[in-house]
């Protein structure tokens, strides 16, 4: 299967930064998010009740967030035959609340680098940020994927 987007672990480089086109948080978004993880707290789902909090309005699940995250960078085509696994979600914060309407895109840096012990893979670190069509960074932090290396081409 060829595929001209797809990056191995030899094409990646430190500092490299990819940026996601925006994505609309719907109402059905935040329906269908409290229904997948069975988080009902009014404040994801009771308008009225979500008045009464600081944010004024409901706030869409924390983790919403590392969903959408992932679909996002997915879209790229980048890691879609190199991708092995993800290895790690570290230092995760949530600095702002997601709101039905705000519009995300995600931002992802290479931090580093480094082969397995295992020949043909390797391991990068990235730094994602999320951020809302204010420049708002509202969430943050590390996550690891083990990625191929170029395959070796087929004899002839």
């Amino acid at each position: 299967m060829a595929d001209t987007h797809t990056l191995y672990f030899e094409d990646i480089e430190a500092g490299r930064v990819f940026v996601s086109t925006g994505r609309t948080v719907t109402e059905a978004d935040s329906t269908m998010f409290c229904m997948l993880s069975g988080d009902w707290n009014p404040l994801h789902c009771d308008e009225e009740f979500a008045k009464t909090t600081p944010f004024g309005k409901r706030v869409v699940g924390g983790i919403f967030g590392i969903t959408l995250l992932t679909g996002m960078f997915t879209r790229w085509g980048v890691f879609e035959l190199s991708a092995l696994a993800m290895l790690s979600l570290d230092n995760w914060t949530f600095k702002a609340p997601i709101l039905i309407g705000d519009t995300l895109h995600v931002r992802m840096t290479i931090t580093s680098k480094r082969l397995t012990s295992k020949p043909g893979r390797g391991v990068i670190e990235r730094f994602f940020e999320i951020v809302n069509q204010d420049g708002t960074v509202v969430q943050s932090g590390n996550s690891a994927m083990l990625i191929a290396c170029r395959p070796e081409p087929a004899a002839a």
